[in-house]
């Protein structure tokens, strides 16, 4: 699975946001941030807060969506792992890339 970027390394905070069953912090914009994004099914992204718009692929189209019900890091990686067929570690990167892309596009 590869949403745009693919990762080299996580980085020392990233692993302890993972891996941190006590953190309750997410990497990923605020829920009612995500909630407000206008999604086609094409995978153009508008968000009326900031302005900003974008595109994703089909994974990412699928992340948006499931983070829009829920975005928390954890339930997120059980629910991709369910559904695509790859490594956790490569799963997490991949994820952790694309929600410092949400940060960066997604307004507060």
């Amino acid at each position: 699975m590869i949403v745009y970027l693919q990762v080299l390394f996580i980085s020392e905070k990233e692993e302890k946001m993972i891996n941190s069953s006590q953190n309750n912090s997410t990497p990923f914009p605020p829920l009612a941030n995500l909630q407000q994004l206008a999604i086609s099914e094409s995978g153009f992204i508008f968000d009326p807060s900031s302005g900003h718009n974008f595109t994703v692929n089909e994974t990412g189209l699928s992340i948006l969506r499931l983070l829009q019900k829920d975005n928390e890091l954890k339930p997120l990686l059980k629910k991709l792992k369910e559904k695509y067929d790859i490594s956790q570690r490569e799963l997490e990167r991949d994820v952790l890339e694309f929600a410092g892309l949400l940060r960066d596009y997604v307004g507060e």
